[in-house]
């Protein structure tokens, strides 16, 4: 892949009902890339998604536990433990997994509910490892 909105576009084009991709800036919030071939996915939206993902790897409440996990284990606190979070809504999945020796770098994969949940890892799996070099 020459860039990651590439590697988005091939993210989505690669796995059956996928909506869309996008690389998540975790330090900033800021969208890296992004691919989709919904009309509702506006910047709004899709700046939207980009925030709630950074909550959910590195917001307030997660650096919490974090902090008590190393107290309750008397190890020095280790940052960044989330890897890779999966969820559901009504209509879709959402697959997510930090980038490997990126870890600011996310990768945001989402698909209808008639996505198989295998292949969606299988192929943020693969896209994770591609996205890598490419990632600032």
């Amino acid at each position: 892949m020459a860039d990651l909105n590439s590697l988005c576009k091939g993210l989505v084009s690669s796995v059956n009902d996928a909506l869309g991709a996008a690389v998540v800036d975790l330090e900033s919030g800021l969208l890296l890339a992004v691919a989709h071939s919904v009309p509702y996915f506006t910047q709004s939206y899709l700046d939207a998604v980009a925030a709630a993902a950074v909550d959910m790897f590195r917001g307030p409440t997660v650096s919490t536990v974090e902090d008590m996990l190393a107290d309750q284990r008397g190890t020095p606190g280790k940052k960044h433990l989330l890897k890779e979070v999966q969820m559901a809504t009504d209509n879709t999945y959402h697959f997510m997994c930090v980038v490997p020796n990126k870890p600011n770098a996310l990768l945001v994969l989402i698909t209808g509910k008639k996505a198989n949940l295998g292949m969606g890892w299988v192929a943020v799996r693969k896209a994770v490892t591609e996205a890598a070099p490419l990632c600032p």
